[in-house]
């Protein structure tokens, strides 16, 4: 695959728990996962039919101590991670882990001004930028960032990554801004509410039937905290947090038959997302 600068190229699970979280994940999304660990770490690598598409690693036992929580990051590719690094920097972010040569290629893992951390790659050994058509079955399909304030954080992302803006919704009310990597749409930034504790990245499976999907979650030990919704295209998205405590999301289709609670003219609430209230935003898909 041609790397593009911009572009999501890696996804990662942090978590406490490696053995059980594989387990999860395969029921949930589909994923087989291949030992990659080296002398010094642990590491899984996740894969569907076409190739990789993550990986897993254990939450250090010394940034638990201090507090931190599973979660999923994604990893941006870029022309030069060392140069990146100091960017997001003078933007006023944090660089956490500095430009270093890892098992995965060269890495940074930082954070943006508003806080939500997203990390850097280079040369990435487990495949390049996602296949175009990002509607494969444990792919990620969209990236959605729940931001302080859109607005500021945008701006930071354009000189960062290049991204552009894409359509808008509709209704200039509805907050929720599209952009665009390599000439593609593949997420959405919005403002979080104010019970959102911090800001962060939202990603977003891709599952055959979202039912299905979710009753493996609640299963599988984890915790389904917004219950399917459709989309207008008609895909359905369920938010959930894996048994670890790591947020993620689903995207898929409803079996035949099922009562499709919530759908119609009120669509799916803007309190649970940052597609608009009134359901008139259709994301791209493909």
């Amino acid at each position: 695959m041609v790397f593009q600068h911009g572009r999501f190229a890696w996804y990662e699970l942090i978590t406490t728990d490696m053995a059980a979280a594989t387990a999860f994940y395969a029921g949930v999304v589909g994923w087989g996962a291949q030992d990659a660990s080296t002398p010094d770490l642990a590491y899984s690598v996740l894969s569907v039919v076409s190739g990789p598409v993550g990986g897993l690693v254990e939450l250090p036992e010394d940034a638990r101590k201090m507090g931190a929580a599973p979660r999923w990051m994604g990893y941006v590719g870029v022309n030069d991670v060392d140069a990146a690094a100091k960017l997001i920097a003078r933007l006023g972010g944090v660089v956490y882990v500095a430009p270093t040569d890892s098992n995965i290629g060269r890495i940074s893992v930082v954070a943006d001004p508003q806080t939500a951390i997203v990390a850097l790659v280079n040369g990435l050994k487990f495949g390049q930028s996602q296949p175009a058509g990002r509607n494969e079955p444990g792919r990620v399909g969209w990236h959605e960032l729940l931001a302080a304030d859109w607005e500021k954080a945008f701006a930071v992302y354009r000189e960062l990554f290049g991204w552009q803006k894409a359509d808008a919704a509709p209704d200039p009310t509805d907050a929720y801004q599209l952009f665009s990597a390599g000439g593609q749409t593949v997420g959405g930034i919005f403002t979080k509410r104010p019970t959102e504790p911090f800001p962060y990245w939202l990603y977003y499976f891709n599952v055959g039937d979202i039912d299905t999907a979710t009753e493996r979650v609640k299963a599988g030990g984890g915790v389904v905290f917004a219950d399917p919704h459709e989309l207008p295209d008609g895909s359905w998205v369920a938010r959930c947090t894996d048994p670890q405590g790591a947020i993620f999301a689903l995207q898929g289709r409803r079996r035949d038959g099922v009562a499709r609670a919530g759908a119609g003219e009120v669509g799916w609430s803007s309190e649970w997302s940052g597609i608009s209230s009134r359901g008139r935003l259709v994301r791209p898909r493909g």
